[in-house]
């Protein structure tokens, strides 16, 4: 088969995307990896096939010459209508009418218009069987729906997409016939019409869902087609240091913050030298990963603290006995996947969502970024390294994890479905 995967530039996002690709190469399928001129290096680095389509442009600066700054006010969690996932209360017509109106205008629009006409056009040269998107590239979509592939999306967090447009379809089939907007699909629509087709609902969620959770750590919209897979962890080309080779003499608690802190938002939401202070006292060895931007804050550094700018995660977890995180997916995930209790410090989109799951799996702790003082860090750091039922909680999530099929082996189904969808269409290779 030949696949098409589409993404915006983000370097967390592709590398949750790398090792299906992997797989679907390696079983002997075709893939091409397509996104912005600027994204393609980072997409080669990882072995792939890059396609240029579009071209590039900044969207920090379109959202700020608009008075807004959409990337801050998800440090405050979801924004609407993707809140419902978190909070159901709020699905109302109005607000997740509003929630749409806004979405489409602020993410779906400058994120996808600049690749839409390169994609469209390489996919009906290039004809491939199967598209998978993630869930910010609706581009990929609209490719698949004008060269007649079967496409999927495939999750990278909590599918608070699904989830929300559920609750906006019910709530759309209450309104009254003449009142029944829906912005996704009025812009989605035009799309499809543009290039030969009419809308129809797949355009929002994929002929099917390739999830990379355990049912514990997700949230699932009624109706969906979930198709799920262990989590694979890859952080880029890496190397191994030495320090790394063999697990340490004391716990080991490793401390990342993400990248996102630094590479969208203005720096850290914890005060990293408060807390280097406080877990410099016990008798452990922190290995944190802090930015260099972060780091030139420091006026010390406590001798149980080893500092490096980066360490490939899934080499440096196993070695652990907790880590502190912010609860990003791929971090959350690939410490999940080795049995390594946690402690959760949340601060944008649905990692709030994420750590309360983690909880909920006693695997985890969660502060609030409100609360996540040196001192309340300590004092859990030494709750969870002094409580073994932390570590039977994440022992019985990474079995969980474990029974998922892999990349390699949900290649097969993949084959099946797009069988299945592609000749549902009466189109395609």
């Amino acid at each position: 088969m030949r696949i098409l995967f589409t993404v915006n530039p983000g370097t967390s996002i592709f590398q949750a995307m790398v090792p299906l690709a992997w797989a679907l190469r390696t079983a002997g399928h075709e893939v091409r990896f397509a996104s912005r001129p600027g994204f393609a290096d980072e997409i080669t680095r990882a072995g792939l096939t890059a396609v240029q389509a579009g071209r590039d442009f900044d969207l920090g600066r379109v959202l700020e010459a608009a008075g807004e700054n959409l990337f801050e006010a998800a440090r405050s969690g979801l924004p609407a209508p993707w809140d419902v996932a978190h909070a159901p209360e709020k699905a109302t017509w109005d607000h997740m009418l509003q929630g749409y109106e806004q979405t489409v205008q602020d993410v779906e629009k400058p994120e996808n218009f600049p690749i839409v006409g390169g994609l469209v056009e390489f996919a009906r040269q290039w004809r491939p069987d199967l598209v998978i998107w993630e869930p910010l590239s609706s581009a990929g979509a609209i490719a698949a729906k004008a060269c007649g592939a079967a496409h999927a999306r495939i999750l990278w967090g909590i599918d608070v997409f699904g989830v929300a447009r559920a609750h906006f379809l019910r709530l759309k089939e209450q309104q009254p016939e003449g009142e029944r907007s829906d912005p996704l699909a009025e812009w989605l629509g035009g799309y499809a019409r543009k290039y030969g087709g009419e809308f129809t609902e797949d355009m929002t969620t994929g002929h099917f869902t390739i999830d990379q959770f355990p049912r514990a750590l997700q949230a699932e919209a009624p109706g969906l087609d979930y198709e799920r897979m262990q989590y694979i962890p890859y952080n880029g080309p890496s190397v191994v240091p030495g320090w790394l080779w063999e697990k340490p003499d004391r716990p080991r608690v490793a401390l990342t913050l993400g990248l996102t802190a630094t590479d969208i938002f203005d720096g850290y939401t914890v005060n990293t030298q408060e807390l280097l202070d406080e877990l410099g006292g016990l008798d452990i060895e922190v290995v944190a990963t802090i930015a260099d931007s972060e780091k030139a804050k420091l006026r010390r550094i406590p001798d149980n603290a080893r500092l490096v700018p980066f360490v490939p995660l899934h080499v440096l977890a196993p070695t652990c006995d907790l880590v502190i995180h912010h609860a990003g997916p791929g971090t959350l995930a690939t410490v999940a996947r080795y049995g390594v209790p946690q402690i959760a410090i949340p601060y944008s989109f649905d990692e709030p969502l994420f750590a309360q799951k983690l909880a909920d799996a006693g695997a985890a702790v969660w502060i609030p970024n409100s609360e996540a003082t040196g001192s309340a860090i300590r004092d859990q750091v030494l709750k969870l390294l002094g409580d073994p039922s932390y570590a039977r909680g994440a022992a019985r999530l990474r079995d969980d994890i474990e029974t998922l099929p892999t990349p390699n082996e949900l290649v097969p189904r993949l084959e099946e479905l797009t069988a299945k969808y592609r000749s549902a269409t009466g189109e395609g290779l």
